[in-house]
């Protein structure tokens, strides 16, 4: 035993969320009880899982609007969206190739939101007939058949956002920037938007929209022959078409708006938002309002006093948020059933971790963490808990404006062995029917499916894979690798997967190697892991904890009781990659870790 004052103590009774150091570990326990203990059941499960979702909508980290409200404006049409904390208005860029309804949109969005629309062409055209010095210089160019140069569109955006009302109000560019070179000019400025939206529409339908339009040249009003036709005979025999809307000409902007569009994508990659604009135009909005509602939700959360963390820069230059407010492991983790506070307080700790590995640009993750109530080797297994886990880290990807895809293996198998593993009996019943918020999340945002290429859409932009795993005579690795490849470069975590190599059928296991098999589940890195650590052989008491939440370190602790009643966290050491064993069992008895390791000891 070593003198508790030569490690580093953690305050592991307060529970609050904060950014952490090092995730959890599993326990391989079939049971466990340090004081009071009761074995779980659906009821129980579904029980606690419910009364979590009356609770749900009160707490502001679980993607209710908090202080967000909703007000009625007498001065305006519809709905307005206004917030009782201090917090920054909305800042909205939005792209869209010509013919994609940007223009209907942005409408919309001003009546909805009340911003200042911003257009590059009518500030050219405010600024010329303003003969204001930028307006001259703009004119010379154009008088002469030129583009207008980058720093003159860039100055004249400036002076417009600059204005009290795009301060008060918050801003829409639309159709700025178009180029890399703009989109780098307002990033040195330090103009960002909260979201870049890209109205998504094929090209077919673009050339038909163009062609099709016609020019009222009286009231200079934009008809299209079938799907905005005019309103009487004699505007119809006055139209005409508009120079630049013949097939030829259409191709060529749509050619020179692709590329300007990938090459803006670099700056925008992690806020862009990509909409279905092949619909109707009411549709297209509704996704738009859910979208900047969450985003309207996420500033005010962020403005929250104590959401402030200390600044950790990665090896891409990022900022995370560091580890000296997390305040230690929670105590009595045997206690059945788990305490909201504890619950609550795992699900930000792998939210916080998983959030910083996808900004990383990580793909392809994993989480472990097997408290008592998420270890299905014990008794005390909660489907619940696992079910608000992956609720909280969904719904937190869709207030970014996200589409998640939350995905359970269906049965695997045929005849005798069909089936799927009893710990994901009924889960996708239950995903069904959990409360995912007032705000529409679910079906807009949040959809389930199962593992598998098919389930794999376009408008996906993450994957959440409920605790995948192998039986016997049956291997999920082959959908789920069929299900990444479609996925690409778009996030896929698992949730607590259990992809070791099982025995198949007549000795036969899938159309994959072994060694391709496992050269495949290990290609998934762990973002966070948290695993509770025993003698071997044993399930009580705890001796420790073994975390990592990503970027950092693995960190072992040990348990240990004070002479109150209470127990602490103390950190024993610190690994650049998981330990073994042997390393855990050396730091617990104090060896070097060069040193002859034992057989037998802890876990």
């Amino acid at each position: 035993m070593f003198p508790t004052s030569t490690f580093s103590s953690l305050h592991s009774t307060n529970v609050t969320p904060t950014p952490s150091l090092s995730y959890l570990s599993t326990s391989s326990l079939s049971s466990s009880s340090s004081t009071s203990s009761s074995s779980s059941s659906p009821s129980s499960s579904l029980s606690l899982l419910q009364s979590s979702c009356l609770h749900r909508r009160h707490l502001r980290s679980f993607c209710a609007f908090g202080d967000t409200q909703l007000r009625i404006d007498p001065k305006s049409k519809g709905l307005k969206v206004t917030c009782s904390v201090g917090s920054e208005p909305l800042k909205v860029m939005i792209s869209g190739a010509p013919a994609s309804g940007k223009g209907t949109q942005c409408e919309l969005i001003v009546q909805k939101f009340g911003l200042v629309h911003i257009s590059t062409g009518d500030l050219l055209r405010a600024e010329v007939s303003s003969g204001t010095e930028i307006g001259n210089k703009a004119k010379e160019f154009m008088n002469a058949g030129r583009l207008v140069p980058d720093e003159i569109v860039t100055a004249m955006v400036m002076t417009r956002l600059s204005r009290q009302d795009a301060k008060e109000k918050g801003w829409l560019l639309d159709g700025y920037p178009r180029s890399f070179s703009q989109a780098q000019s307002l990033e040195e400025l330090k103009i960002r938007p909260d979201v870049y939206i890209v109205l998504d529409v094929p090209d077919e339908i673009l050339v038909n929209r163009c062609i099709g339009r016609r020019l009222d040249p009286v009231t200079g009003k934009i008809y299209h022959l079938k799907n905005f036709p005019p309103e009487t005979e004699e505007i119809k025999s006055r139209l005409v078409i508009r120079r630049d809307d013949t097939e030829e000409k259409v191709k060529s902007r749509l050619e020179i708006y692709k590329k300007n569009a990938e090459a803006i994508s670099s700056t925008y990659s992690n806020i862009v938002k990509k909409i279905n604009g092949n619909r109707p135009k009411e549709e297209i909005f509704k996704e738009i309002e859910s979208l900047l509602l969450q985003v309207q939700k996420d500033r005010v959360k962020m403005m929250k006093p104590g959401n402030i963390i200390p600044e950790i820069k990665n090896k891409k230059n990022q900022v995370y948020g560091g580890q000296d407010n997390w305040r230690g492991i929670p105590t009595k983790l045997n206690n059945i059933p788990h305490s909201r506070e504890i619950r609550k307080y795992f699900y930000t700790d792998v939210l916080e971790a998983t959030q910083r590995a996808i900004n990383d640009g990580r793909t392809r993750l994993k989480v472990e963490i097997n408290i008592p109530e998420l270890n299905p080797e014990m008794d005390v297994y909660r489907i619940g808990t696992l079910m608000e886990l992956v609720r909280v880290l969904a719904l937190s990807f869709a207030d970014d404006g996200k589409h998640v895809k939350v995905c359970v293996q269906g049965s695997m198998g045929e005849g005798a062995l069909i089936g799927m593993p009893l710990q994901l009996a009924g889960t996708r019943q239950i995903l069904e029917f959990m409360d995912w918020g007032d705000y529409g999340a679910m079906g807009n945002f949040i959809k389930i499916g199962s593992v598998g290429s098919k389930e794999v859409d376009e408008q996906d932009d993450i994957f959440v894979i409920v605790a995948p795993q192998n039986a016997v005579g049956n291997c999920i690795i082959d959908d789920l690798k069929a299900m990444t490849d479609a996925a690409g470069n778009r996030p896929v975590i698992l949730i607590n997967p259990r992809l070791k190599d099982l025995p198949g059928s007549s000795g036969v296991m899938q159309t994959m190697g072994r060694d391709k098999r496992l050269e495949y589940a290990a290609s998934f890195e762990n973002c966070y892991f948290f695993r509770l650590l025993y003698y071997a052989g044993t399930q009580y008491p705890i001796m420790g904890a073994l975390r990592m939440s990503f970027p950092y370190r693995y960190e072992l602790y040990k348990r240990v009781d004070e002479p109150s009643g209470k127990e602490k966290y103390v950190i024993l050491s610190t690994f650049p990659e998981r330990p073994d064993t042997d390393e855990v069992n050396d730091a617990f008895l104090g060896k070097p870790r060069n040193k002859t390791k034992e057989a037998s000891g802890i876990w």
